[in-house]
């Protein structure tokens, strides 16, 4: 077949055409960036948090309404660690300051050297005198798991110095660090910077341990833990690591556990949250995103395919005569059903060049305003590919209502 009638034609009567070829570019444009942010939020609401077996873990805030010593609060916090641990299908319990992703909690500033005048990173500071490594389960690649002779009991409202000299930390915050070490057991660095900065030495890498923020990009996986009871804090969390199916079962048992522990002459509020509903509620806002950009993404198809559709039959009535004339001279259905297809391929080709530009051009924006990453090439094709499958698709039922209709009937004097 000749493209060259059917551009002809098309230039003769270019406005609709080029609506749709419009309609085509603005929706690739928009529709290639929208399910590009939301491939990056999923992958950000998907990421390992460094706790394995996620469904397993429950974390339990308990407020103490009865205040008492420093000494009496250490003692108490190892009673409640034992009722827990007591509990039937406890596989491990931990008393912890804060856990990933609760969206609050302590940051602090490290450094390589305490000459520093700025921080090397920000990072989540956790602290236990028990074993986090074991109850979250977390991976670990190099060194060891605290010693008990490291832990450290801190009163928050005595004056002093008293810190830790020890410390796990991840291995983003490892390689934040000491970019070009190939190990760091043993390394020293620094909590703060100037005189006021602590020495840590490392004595493990954990895998990853994402931050109470759960931030993007390497930022979200900065963090480290410290060897410290501490009394008179912010309230006491305790992680617990259920059986495998018993975890609904075992958070009853174990709030009736901390009630028993404090006795009654020491109401407790307890505060209980599954981990899977703390993921949730980090990346609740994300996925809202996602799903809103899907549903504008499906939305903007189903217009674009309607225009392409209102257009073609719109050209087939205007064509009528032409189309009778041509079958009476011999042109076949399938010649009458190629002219709208190829017509209809190369608006939306014009369409599709127009959007890529304006696509790249859409997320060089977001790069520069949002610092977003860069659109894949993988997106543009796809895009593409969808919308010239999408033009064909729906310009099919008009051409073919077009090739079907009898050379006496398109002829017919209205």
């Amino acid at each position: 077949m000749e493209i060259r009638p059917i551009l002809s034609a098309l230039l003769r009567s270019k406005t609709g055409a080029v609506l749709v070829a419009l309609q085509v570019a603005i929706s690739l444009a928009i529709l290639a960036n929208a399910l590009h942010i939301v491939n990056l939020r999923q992958a950000v609401a998907a990421r390992p948090s460094g706790i394995a077996q996620e469904e397993q873990v429950v974390h339990i805030g308990v407020r103490h309404l009865v205040k008492s010593s420093a000494n009496e609060q250490a003692a108490l916090q190892k009673r409640e660690t034992a009722a827990l641990r007591a509990v039937a299908g406890v596989r491990s319990a931990a008393f912890t300051n804060q856990f990933p992703l609760s969206q609050s909690g302590h940051m602090s500033s490290v450094a390589a050297d305490p000459k520093q005048e700025r921080e090397t990173g920000h990072v989540a500071l956790y602290y236990s005198p028990d074993s986090l490594i074991q109850t979250w389960q977390m991976q670990l690649v190099e060194g060891r798991d605290f010693r008990p002779e490291e832990i450290m009991d801190i009163d928050n409202d005595a004056e002093g110095d008293a810190f830790p000299a020890f410390a796990l930390i991840t291995r983003t915050l490892a390689s934040k660090l000491w970019p070009n070490a190939s190990g760091v057991v043993g390394k020293t660095f620094y909590n703060g910077t100037g005189s006021d900065a602590k020495a840590l030495r490392v004595v493990g890498v954990v895998e990853r341990l994402q931050t109470i923020g759960g931030g993007r990009g390497d930022k979200g996986e900065l963090s480290m833990i410290l060897p410290i009871r501490m009394t008179n804090g912010f309230g006491t969390i305790y992680a617990i690591r259920a059986e495998a199916g018993q975890r609904e079962r075992v958070t009853r048992e174990a709030q009736a556990a901390l009630r028993a522990a404090n006795g009654a002459g020491n109401p407790v509020i307890l505060d209980t949250t599954a981990f899977e509903q703390t993921r949730k509620n980090r990346y609740r806002a994300d996925m809202a995103l996602s799903w809103m950009l899907i549903t504008v993404s499906v939305l903007l198809l189903i217009i674009t395919a309607s225009g392409i559709v209102g257009m073609a039959s719109l050209w087939v009535i205007q064509r009528r005569k032409q189309i009778g004339v041509r079958r009476a001279l011999g042109a076949r259905k399938v010649d009458i059903l190629r002219y709208f297809i190829t017509e209809n391929i190369m608006i939306t080709t014009v369409g599709v060049v127009a959007g890529v530009m304006l696509a790249a051009g859409l997320n060089q924006l977001l790069v520069a305003q949002l610092h977003m990453a860069r659109l894949p090439l993988g997106y543009l094709v796809s895009g593409a590919a969808v919308f010239w499958a999408l033009g064909v698709a729906a310009v099919y039922g008009p051409a073919w209502r077009a090739a079907s209709t009898s050379p006496a009937l398109a002829t017919r004097s209205t």
